[in-house]
């Protein structure tokens, strides 16, 4: 399974490691991974809710994960500031939803 982002082939290329790397990451952090991208996504503006969106969260959370992270507040948190972070759509997330 690979995780694709057709604007930026390197990002497109981590999310390729880590989904061909699923062998590596046990049922149930599989499942939490699962969970804190459900969440993650939940928080975002419904209109920002795309599968392009979605799947920038998962490599975030994908990338934490393989490096050990295993605290889904933390999961949530490091993906979402990356995403918001780097599309600008921090004004778009009320305080309410910014409160991870």
């Amino acid at each position: 399974m690979q995780l694709s982002h057709d604007n930026n082939q390197g990002r497109s290329e981590r999310v390729g490691v880590y989904a061909r790397n699923w062998s590596g990451f046990s049922p149930e952090l599989i499942e939490l991974m699962k969970s804190v991208l459900d969440d993650a996504t939940a928080m975002l503006p419904e209109a920002k809710r795309t599968s392009s969106m979605k799947a920038e969260i998962a490599s975030h959370i994908l990338e934490c994960a393989a490096k050990g992270e295993r605290n889904p507040i933390a999961l949530k948190t490091a993906a979402l500031s990356a995403v918001v972070e780097c599309s600008h759509y921090s004004h778009d997330i009320s305080p309410a939803r910014s409160a991870v």
